[in-house]
């Protein structure tokens, strides 16, 4: 399970690294701005959580989900669907304790 080419996030700090990451690749211009988005909306949601050494749980993801669906209001409608897509994606990637 600690192989070395296992590319799965397990803390906050981890999926901060990730994302930040992201920046100094050549991607397109919609994922940078979704993984943007969604560092700003996980270190809101995370705060209440711990600190950034915490693990990734059931319940900071369902939080971490609630704040997107929240945002939707904020986002027009083909921005929520590129974060929504984004974190669909992010999602995958996340070993999630319960």
């Amino acid at each position: 399970m600690s192989d070395s080419s296992d590319n799965t996030l397990t803390t906050v700090e981890q999926l901060y690294k990730y994302l930040d990451s992201l920046f100094e690749q050549d991607i397109d211009s919609d994922t940078l701005f979704a993984s943007g988005y969604l560092r700003g909306l996980i270190a809101l949601t995370a705060t209440d959580f711990g600190d950034e050494q915490q693990s990734l749980t059931t319940e900071l993801i369902q939080a971490i989900n609630h704040k997107i669906a929240a945002a939707k209001a904020e986002l027009s409608p083909q921005d929520s669907v590129i974060v929504s897509n984004f974190w669909l994606e992010l999602q995958e990637k996340l070993a999630i304790n319960t």
